[in-house]
């Protein structure tokens, strides 16, 4: 997944920010590209799989890392948010796809490059990036440097997906921004667990083959494939689906208004207890990365004062 930024400041106990590098990259699809870091410091990173969320921090044009007040403690929202835009590191919010301890500590991120070339051909006259993540991750060099603020305990507040107790089944469905935590959370699902998955991309080709021990039903949605706004299309694949008896748990993330649509589907239409429903938007339909940056930065300062 690819969040714009974080939804509130997040504290850094348990978490603490992690210097590391690129190890290598490489496209996953025509819409997909993964990032694996690695540096000694990820020994002490202890990522609790499913939807892990962490916080990235980017260099600036210029800059041989990014510049992010890791000695500044639980204040270190406050004192970035104050450090001019133009210097401090860009931040941006993204899943852990996989995190290795042999042969050696590495992570995976998986970046959406909407509209960018082959990385191979980034000083070529077709290459376009989008924002400056995607900007960042399509020429990605080993050896390149970022910071990351992420978990030290694997329990943690950075992990959404959380069947309740009494769970029967599953429905999870995502877009190509949470395709990883869709791969994450069914990487984590206990053996034989029900589970009905939509997952939505551009094309064909950014299938992905998803590894699991659970039952699971997965329909991809390809948009190449169909003249019907997206909502519509995967509302309507859902809404056609014979679901499994028993209690659900659900977890629906992307294009904010996708998700809002879908959760008022199970809630509205197909009776699911709205507290068995955990919805995301990690992203909104015209309106850019830096946008949605301000408005949660703005919105995390304003509760951080609301609680003094």
């Amino acid at each position: 997944m690819s969040t714009a930024a974080p939804e509130a400041p997040a504290r850094t106990v348990p978490f603490e920010f992690f210097d590391v590098h690129v190890v290598r990259a490489r496209r996953l699809g025509p819409t997909m590209l993964r990032v694996t870091l690695g540096g000694e410091p990820l020994r002490r990173l202890s990522a609790g799989g499913r939807d892990q969320r962490i916080k990235l921090f980017l260099p600036q044009s210029g800059q041989q890392a990014p510049l992010v007040p890791t000695d500044a403690g639980e204040a270190w929202f406050t004192v970035w948010r104050s450090m001019d835009p133009s210097v401090r590191g860009i931040m941006r919010s993204y899943t852990v796809r996989e995190q290795r301890r042999v042969p050696q500590d590495e992570l995976d991120i998986d970046f959406v490059l909407h509209g960018v070339g082959d990385p191979a051909d980034a000083d070529s006259a077709g290459f376009v990036a989008a924002g400056p993540a995607s900007r960042w991750a399509a020429t990605a060099r080993p050896g390149d440097r970022v910071t990351i603020l992420g978990p030290t305990v694997e329990d943690n507040g950075g992990v959404d997906f959380r069947p309740p107790a009494g769970t029967d089944w599953v429905l999870i469905s995502g877009d190509e921004t949470a395709l990883p935590a869709v791969a994450g959370i069914l990487g984590w699902l206990p053996p034989g667990m029900p589970a009905k998955v939509w997952i939505e991309v551009p094309h064909a080709e950014d299938i992905q083959e998803l590894t699991t021990v659970a039952d699971a039903d997965i329909t991809w949605l390809v948009r190449d494939n169909t003249a019907e706004h997206r909502t519509e299309f995967h509302r309507a694949s859902i809404a056609s689906a014979q679901l499994p008896e028993g209690t659900p748990y659900a977890w629906i993330a992307g294009e904010a208004g996708t998700v809002k649509t879908l959760r008022r589907h199970l809630v509205g239409e197909r009776g699911f207890d709205r507290k068995r429903v955990t919805f995301t938007g990690y992203w909104r339909q015209d309106t850019t990365e830096e946008q949605l940056v301000e408005e949660a930065v703005s919105g995390a300062a304003a509760a951080a004062a609301g609680s003094e």
